[in-house]
């Protein structure tokens, strides 16, 4: 049997069971980890319905003795929308519903800022990025954790701006998929944690997975996130849920637990249950469903030489689920993005193979270096420096945003400065999606908070005429943003408008549709 830490791992077959570009598979991972500072890794492969591997490498929290192993919990964030698709999927074979139905026939209240997007939206399109939507839109109704409902999140998508036109092209969102969970639980007449419990994960005997942070128990083996503060000082991430629209990226589990999840997607829906029975938990026509391409994702040319190799011919996005080639074998793969930790699920259809990697730091590089490992390994590819290539590609990242600094150092007029007193940028802004935006006096200086979100709180620092820079306390969140004041011909304030300063800061922080306005004093008028 095969050691990590010292424990025999459940469900492993001996080391011959991996090809011998893998044998060493110990030392690579720990080589990824090193390289990208990442504090704790799980690795599981299966082949042939067979879990082949199982492992887990370095440490839950920095700083702390506790080990990973097959068993640690690790937000797997975006990868639920697999496990949303496959429930709005069995949903349909149960006759609740059809994929094809408008969204309205089964929420009403649902709303878009278009009156045909509105009409026209059908369940399908719910999981397929091409709405119209931005990318990113509406995320900071949840992100980071905010007091919004579920319902209400989904409701305040009536006035969150459109950048593009209905299925005109691709733009990743998380906000619909929180809507599909409205729909799951309206047509199921069950939370969506119920229906996952009872339809997915106990049949499939995910046992320690869980709906989201809120559901950890005392004395669970779960892995910290780590974010680098500042791009730099590496430290833990506070622990954060997204209660609020967990449909998109709820589930924390494991490397053990996604591997049955993994052979049952390869095996067309079936599983075996705890008597040893074939069951099905879903069609085989509802599997090509999911993985059908609806939304094509253009192809664009590695910016690195190295990573060329894994250049796709196709990719784009079918219902929940990523979907591209590599070396002749079609891949569907997802990913996951959570403060603190990133993840990737990769199914090879064709050779039977299913791959997935959680990781505590926020370095999407590191997941993909063993992804491509594992792939070339059982592919019999030629051998590519996956670990060097992704190095040099993290480093050009940062060296383009440490330029774009640089620049907009140079472009800055130091010597101006605001066109107000600091006492008259004291106010309150709304924006009509997200809600109120508090800025005020504090010390002499001026301090702004984000009304709904309690890690959003920032201290402004003066950049040039009326731009502030937003330098956010929880430096861990690396987002700071500008803020930009628009005044009226009187010298009082029409609105303001913000946008990360950094190319590095993560999406989801969609400052950029805030349309902030001062409003009077009084309370914001609830979504409905």
């Amino acid at each position: 049997m095969l050691l990590c830490s010292g424990q025999v791992l459940a469900q492993q077959a001996a080391p011959a069971a991996l090809p011998a570009s893998l044998q060493d598979l110990d030392g690579y991972v720990e080589a990824v980890r090193k390289q990208f500072d990442v504090p704790g890794i799980a690795v599981a492969i299966v082949k042939d319905g067979q879990v082949v591997l199982e492992r887990g490498y370095g440490v839950r929290e920095l700083g702390k003795p506790a080990k990973v192993d097959q068993d640690t919990l690790f937000a797997i964030a975006s990868n639920t929308k697999a496990f949303t698709a496959a429930s709005l999927n069995m949903l349909a074979e149960d006759g609740k519903l059809d994929m094809d139905d408008r969204v309205i026939d089964h929420l009403p209240w649902f709303q878009m800022s278009d009156a045909y997007v509105t009409r026209e939206m059908r369940i399908r399109d719910l999981l397929a990025h091409r709405s119209g939507l931005g990318l990113g839109a509406g995320d900071l109704l949840f992100w980071p954790t905010t007091d919004y409902s579920s319902e209400e999140v989904a409701r305040r998508l009536r006035d969150v701006p459109l950048s593009g036109s209905f299925r005109a092209r691709y733009a990743y969102d998380n906000i619909l998929f929180g809507v599909a969970q409205q729909v799951i639980e309206q047509v199921s007449g069950m939370s969506y944690q119920q229906f996952l419990q009872t339809r997915i994960l106990q049949p499939l005997g995910m046992r320690d997975t869980r709906y989201n942070s809120d559901h950890l128990k005392p004395g669970d083996n779960v892995a910290s996130g780590h974010a680098k503060a500042n791009f730099e000082d590496l430290q833990p991430a506070p622990r954060m849920t997204w209660s609020n629209v967990a449909g998109a990226g709820g589930i924390y589990s494991s490397v053990h637990d996604m591997s049955q999840w993994m052979r049952m997607q390869l095996a067309g829906g079936i599983y075996t249950d705890a008597q040893g029975r074939q069951q099905q938990l879903f069609s085989a026509d509802s599997q090509q469903q999911m993985w059908s391409l609806l939304t094509p994702i253009p192809v664009s040319e590695p910016k690195v030489e190295a990573l060329k190799a894994a250049k796709p011919n196709f990719q784009g996005y079918g219902e929940g689920w990523f979907l591209s080639d590599y070396r002749g074998q079609k891949l569907v793969w997802h990913t996951g993005g959570w403060p603190g930790m990133v993840s990737r699920v990769t199914l090879v259809p064709g050779q039977n193979l299913g791959v997935v990697v959680l990781t505590s730091q926020e370095v999407g590089a590191a997941f993909n270096a063993i992804t491509m490992q594992v792939l070339d390994a059982y592919l019999q590819a030629p051998h590519t420096d996956w670990l060097a290539a992704y190095a040099q590609a993290v480093a050009q990242s940062k060296d383009k945003a440490d330029q774009k600094w640089q620049e907009l150092q140079a472009q800055r007029d130091a010597s101006s400065g605001p066109s107000l007193p600091l006492a008259d940028y004291a106010t309150t802004l709304r924006d009509p999606w997200y809600g109120d935006v508090v800025i005020a006096q504090e010390g002499g200086k001026l301090v702004l908070r984000f009304s709904h979100t309690r890690q959003l709180v920032g201290d402004l620092e003066h950049w040039q005429q009326d731009t502030f820079i937003v330098r956010w306390r929880e430096r861990w969140l690396n987002a700071d943003a500008f803020l930009t004041f628009a005044l009226e011909p009187d010298g009082s304030i029409r609105e303001a408008r913000m946008e990360a300063i950094s190319p590095l800061t993560d999406f989801s922080f969609d400052f950029q549709d805030l349309r902030l306005v001062p409003v009077a004093a009084g309370p914001e008028q609830p979504a409905g």
